[in-house]
């Protein structure tokens, strides 16, 4: 009696396992979304860096490639997540909306209707089994009062000192007892009797309630077998065209790279095979050949800076892909030359060059494609900028003397992306050091806790207290 509670729960339990698998679908169209956005920042970083990297020619477009199908598996990826949520996620909510009635005292319709339908088959048949127990327990009770009678009885006899009333008052008890157990007997084998003939119908009763619970859990089965099977669809990539696409034009992409190509390019680019621009006379000019310092180009109003002026008619040959170099025409100015000029004045060179990049993309070993390489040479070691200590080059043997500062350490405001290779980027609540004080334009020098040296400005940040 009473065991039709496993049954009815069910129906509970399968309105919290429709819950259940909502929360598994969420968390599956989370990480897919967090996944697509961790492959679109990377394709966007590593990009950059490729791009301002030293890596040139076919190559380039061969790593570039793994960048593209980065971005194209997040849109993919973009995707299942929204088939998960609008399509998976919405079906299994609204089937539960549908199969599961709340009623204004709590619990379910479905619920209550099993329970009352299990009570109604089940009481005739336990108020009969409530009547086999009673007959059962006043059986038992007359056959032990019997053998106690008996006992009693035995052990009179054996006892001289008895008057023989007390003897007869003991056998009447004695029959008293068997007759008790009689009835007792009879009693309870018809109530069992009665038990066993209506245990057909009890049992014909409660299965036609049982099959009702099982039509409707065997609906939930068969919904939560047809949604998995669409997620799982949807997320298959396997089986889209699109996904085999990306990984067949990656490889072509790849398979295009020529090393042969690539050298025979730098050659004709950066090698012997490019045009010559060979030192020529030049006439000394005070306004043109003045050269501003980094931080003068920092003002607004300045304009293009002119560098070194040729006059011979030739012209500069045509610079690499990322060159940013320009040529400036006029009727007295052909072509604008490198940032130094090498026929000035030693003395002079310490105020008019230009402060070198030292701020690298993090994460690239080497130089940018870029990068300005210095046109002087010496055969003496100490004037020699290839000659340094340092592989990479780092140090500029040109850099302006900086005096010495008391180094301060100061907290980011705000967000700030470098836009030139000596501006330091950070991000609102990182540290740095500050090594110089603001100059006239606003900016200060600093140092980052990684090493890296720049310029950054000077009201996005304050002191630590």
């Amino acid at each position: 009696v009473g065991n039709y509670k496993r049954t009815v729960k069910r129906i509970d339990d399968g309105h919290r396992l429709c819950n259940d698998l909502m929360n598994c679908i969420h968390e599956r169209a989370r990480i897919e979304k967090v996944y697509a956005q961790q492959l679109t920042e990377w394709a966007k970083r590593w990009k950059q860096l490729v791009e301002k990297g030293p890596q040139y020619g076919t190559v380039e477009r061969a790593w570039c490639a793994f960048m593209s199908e980065a971005e194209k598996v997040s849109e993919l990826h973009l995707e299942v997540k929204g088939s998960l949520m609008n399509e998976d996620f919405e079906k299994i909510k609204n089937w539960q909306k549908e199969a599961f009635h709340k009623q204004m005292m709590g619990g379910f319709k479905e619920t209550k209707e099993a329970e009352d339908g299990f009570r109604k088959a089940q009481k005739p048949w336990a108020k009969k089994l409530k009547e086999v127990e009673a007959a059962k327990k006043a059986y038992h009770a007359a056959c032990k009062e019997e053998k106690l009678a008996i006992s009693r009885e035995t052990n009179s006899k054996a006892d001289p000192a008895l008057n023989p009333e007390q003897l007869k008052k003991l056998q009447d008890k004695v029959e008293r007892s068997k007759q008790d157990v009689l009835k007792t007997k009879e009693k309870y084998e018809k109530s069992l009797k009665e038990l066993d003939n209506a245990t057909p119908q009890y049992m014909e009763n409660m299965e036609q309630v049982f099959e009702q619970c099982q039509q409707f859990e065997e609906k939930r089965l068969r919904f939560f077998r047809e949604v998995l099977l669409e997620v799982q669809k949807h997320l298959d990539l396997s089986n889209v065209a699109s996904y085999k696409n990306i990984y067949r034009e990656l490889e072509q992409n790849i398979k295009t790279a020529d090393a042969v190509e690539d050298l025979r390019w730098f050659r004709a680019n950066q090698g012997p095979g490019m045009s010559m621009n060979w030192p020529q006379f030049e006439e000394w000019s005070a306004d043109l050949n003045r050269t501003l310092s980094r931080r003068e180009k920092k003002k607004a109003s300045d304009g293009v800076t002119l560098t070194g002026i040729n006059q011979t008619g030739d012209q500069v040959s045509q610079p690499n892909k990322h060159s940013s170099s320009l040529s400036v025409q006029s009727n007295t100015v052909q072509s604008v030359q490198s940032s130094y000029n090498p026929f000035e004045d030693e003395e002079d060179t310490g105020s008019t060059v230009s402060e070198k990049e030292d701020n690298k993309i993090k994460n690239v070993s080497s130089y940018e494609k870029n990068q300005s390489y210095p046109t002087d040479w010496s055969d003496e070691e100490s004037n020699n900028p290839f000659s340094s200590t340092d592989a990479n080059g780092d140090t500029n043997p040109f850099d302006e003397d900086t005096p010495p500062a008391m180094e301060v350490r100061v907290r980011a405001l705000y967000d700030y992306e470098g836009q030139e290779q000596d501006e330091l980027s950070f991000k609102a609540g990182d540290e740095l050091t500050k090594m110089e004080n603001e100059d006239e334009q606003g900016w200060c020098k600093g140092r980052l806790d990684n090493g890296q040296i720049g310029l950054y400005p000077a009201n996005y940040v304050e002191p630590i207290q």
